[in-house]
């Protein structure tokens, strides 16, 4: 042992006495006792995961160890059988931090609420925000490096992987990829703090998602709710979203799915089992009311079920009376549905029309 070494604690110091060091683990503070654990841990060669402490504890134990110089082996078993017990006599432990928290109860509690507690957080987060950015795909980053001032992106790429920056830059224009080149090399006087509040910033806006009060596409919720309008009301409407606003009207269109559509869109195959789920009275007044473009699915429905079958519903509709043209429309709606309750159980798949090719 060194003479005259000495343990020292925030307090005052222990000085060792006739040449040994002074060893009584009773009077280490919690501090002292941490630090020759690490040491310890250290010195066998373990990986110790000392990042992931919050900051200020970081600091104390470098602090503590750095003012320390020996302890005796009997204190060492000391506070060694101390810590020991201490983990013997844990029954359960909690994550710490709402980071943390929130991904324990991923899946257990509400989008909402899992949002306003990422928003609460802000930047009293203690996880390294670049941890979880460095891991996100580059479809991800992209629209941020592209969104974000010329400056942030340029901390960004020095954030994340080579590669990762590599494939990023090659798919900015190249005026923008050539300002962030050179914004990166004006990164190095940026404080470690800055960078810390940047990407607490960016993981903020990244990772807490916008909770929508509806379910689903509102582009496939105005379809839904065309398909099952009048034909009238449905043309209306669309002649409307034509004049505001053409894009959308085409991609409400592509949801629209009528009476008119079944030829198209459903396999022959499927027919039996789409009548199984509809009223033959429904589906007489259906198919017996069909006028103009409407004809075609007639047809296509009577010949993708039994001969038998068809030649009975074609002696029904001719026999049928006048039918109002509301009933009609209701009866082609119902059919409509029952295949939509088909689609939407997973029992049914709808034909996909192809995208034309572009020259």
């Amino acid at each position: 042992m060194t003479q005259n070494s000495q343990l020292l604690s925030p307090m005052g110091s222990r000085v060792a006495r006739d040449g040994a060091a002074f060893g009584a683990a009773g009077h280490l503070t919690g501090r002292q006792k941490a630090a020759i654990i690490v040491r310890l841990l250290l010195a066998e060669g373990a990986d110790l995961p000392l990042m992931g402490l919050p900051d200020h504890l970081q600091a104390a134990v470098t602090e503590q160890i750095g003012t320390m110089r020996t302890i005796d082996r009997d204190t060492l078993a000391s506070v060694v059988d101390e810590f020991c017990t201490i983990l013997e006599q844990v029954g359960l432990s909690f994550p710490g931090g709402i980071d943390k928290a929130l991904a324990l109860l991923d899946g257990h509690i509400s989008p909402a609420a899992a949002t306003r507690l990422r928003q609460m957080a802000g930047s009293a987060s203690q996880i390294d925000p670049w941890e979880k950015i460095r891991a996100y795909a580059v479809e991800r980053l992209l629209p941020v490096v592209i969104e974000e001032s010329i400056e942030v992106s340029a901390v960004i790429l020095s954030k994340i992987a080579v590669p990762r920056a590599a494939d990023l830059l090659g798919r900015l224009p190249g005026e923008r990829a050539r300002a962030i080149a050179y914004s990166m090399s004006q990164t190095a006087n940026i404080a470690p703090d800055m960078v810390q509040r940047i990407g607490l910033a960016l993981l903020s806006q990244m990772d807490v998602q916008k909770v929508s009060a509806f379910d689903g596409d509102p582009v496939h919720r105005v379809g839904a709710i065309l398909n099952v309008t009048t034909a009238a009301t449905r043309d209306a409407v669309m002649l409307g979203l034509e004049e505001t606003d053409q894009g959308l009207a085409e991609q409400v269109r592509k949801t629209i799915f009528t009476f008119a559509h079944i030829p198209g869109r459903v396999l022959a195959r499927d027919v039996p089992k789409i009548l199984r789920g509809v009223d033959q009275a429904v589906l007489i007044t259906a198919l017996g009311g069909a006028k103009g473009a409407d004809v075609e699915t007639v047809e296509f429905i009577l010949a993708n079920m039994s001969q038998r079958m068809a030649a009975t519903l074609r002696e029904e509709i001719a026999g049928m009376g006048r039918v109002k043209d509301k009933d009609v429309e209701a009866a082609q709606t119902a059919l409509v549905l029952a295949i939509r309750d088909l689609v939407d159980a997973g029992e049914l798949v709808l034909i996909v029309d192809e995208e034309p090719d572009e020259d």
